[in-house]
């Protein structure tokens, strides 16, 4: 009986994708679990404030920072409704090129849609590239932690950073293992974030007080405006609850999208609110001494002095960034799934050049294997930017 329901189902999903016009190339093999672990993990608001939190202090304040997580909550919570009715109306794995398509009037429809495309795919690998740099960091200042006579250079990070992308390559190159990996990294992600909101306030052996935390506005910008200096500084809470659209990817991987992908979406934007403003709250309370000193600490990772001024022990500081760098790591296998099924559906459509080549499907695989490795070259070429420019990679 259950064999049939899910034929059924099948048989609908795959009835829905055809009057977009499209054949069912990839299985479904995905649960709402595991599409909400793969949008999760890509987002991760408290990941990505703790990658950003020092600069955003310089950049607004603690103030910014709490409050800022609120504002751009809401404005996620606008963006993750709109595409979730977009999502349950045209379930398709192209997302918001095929919306442009579909709904921009048709004058205009191929050029907003191929242009829509390109920014999408570009933001992708952008992210990629953010994340794996992120990781590259981590690491090494981990190692300097260690080792205080050491000194970091650009070409170390930079080694990291492809090492870090070469490792989370593999992870997207067979589908039956995905759903798992993917469940497998909300998981990680949900107990490093309790282990860490636990640990830091409860070790650090002074605290903040409230005003620092939630009435301090510091303003390091260069802008003379306050204001100016918060809207600035917002980036930093933006990027905490950036790629919202990366479950609508997975439309034609999981049964009943036009259910399931809104429930992915908000879910991502409901958790990711609540593990970023609390995980905000206890590291500003937990900051110990000048938060400069933080910012300009050697290892050139701020949450990791943090760490280490809380617990003052080096052990348990690499212990805690092992933590986020795990989380990381489930966050750039989630940005190469989300790359590498817009390069695949983007070619599908006959968006990029190549397009024969990077709309195949592997047959055992069950994973676009093209676009993918194609997608993680571009970020591999992309980290080459470090080693010349700082500015200009982060640019």
């Amino acid at each position: 009986m259950d064999e049939l329901d899910n034929g059924k189902l099948l048989d609908a999903d795959a009835m829905k994708l055809a009057e977009m016009g499209y054949t069912q190339d990839m299985k479904r093999n995905f649960s709402v679990w595991s599409v909400l672990g793969v949008g999760f993990s890509l987002t991760n608001s408290w990941f990505g404030i703790s990658a950003a939190m020092i600069t955003g202090i310089n950049s607004g304040g603690p103030l910014l920072i709490i409050y800022g997580i609120i504002l751009i909550a809401i404005i996620s919570t606008a963006v993750g409704i709109s595409l979730s009715e977009l999502a349950s109306a045209f379930p398709n794995a192209g997302g918001q090129y095929f919306w442009a398509n579909e709904l921009a009037p048709k004058r205009y429809a191929n050029f907003a849609s191929y242009l829509t495309g390109w920014f999408a795919w570009a933001g992708s690998i952008f992210t990629s590239a953010s994340v794996a740099l992120a990781m590259g960091s981590a690491l090494v200042g981990c190692w300097q932690l260690g080792h205080p006579d050491f000194t970091i250079k650009s070409w170390h990070v930079f080694v990291a950073y492809q090492l870090a992308n070469f490792f989370c390559f593999f992870f997207n190159c067979y589908g039956k293992t995905l759903p798992k990996v993917a469940t497998l990294t909300l998981y990680t992600s949900l107990l490093s974030f309790i282990v860490i909101l636990i640990t830091v306030p409860a070790t650090a052996p002074t605290h903040q007080h409230a005003k620092f935390v939630f009435a301090t506005f510091i303003n390091n910008t260069g802008w003379s405006e306050g204001g100016i200096a918060f809207i600035v500084g917002l980036v930093n809470t933006n990027w905490a609850f950036a790629c919202l659209d990366c479950a609508t990817h997975m439309a034609e991987e999981v049964h009943r999208p036009e259910r399931m992908i809104p429930i992915a979406i908000m879910g991502t934007v409901a958790i990711g609110f609540v593990t970023s403003w609390f995980f905000s709250v206890a590291m500003f309370f937990s900051i110990v001494g000048d938060f400069s000193d933080i910012a300009s600490t050697p290892t050139l990772v701020p949450i990791l002095e943090l760490f280490y001024r809380a617990l003052n022990n080096k052990g348990g500081a690499v212990f805690l960034e092992a933590l986020i760098i795990a989380t990381g790591f489930g966050c750039l296998i989630a940005s190469h799934t989300w790359q590498s099924r817009l390069c695949w559906s983007f070619a599908r459509d006959r968006g990029l050049p190549g397009h024969r080549w990077l709309s195949q499907v592997h047959p055992t695989l069950d994973v676009p294997v093209y676009a993918h490795f194609f997608s993680c070259l571009i970020v591999a070429a992309v980290g080459c930017l470090y080693l010349g420019s700082y500015t200009a990679f982060n640019s």
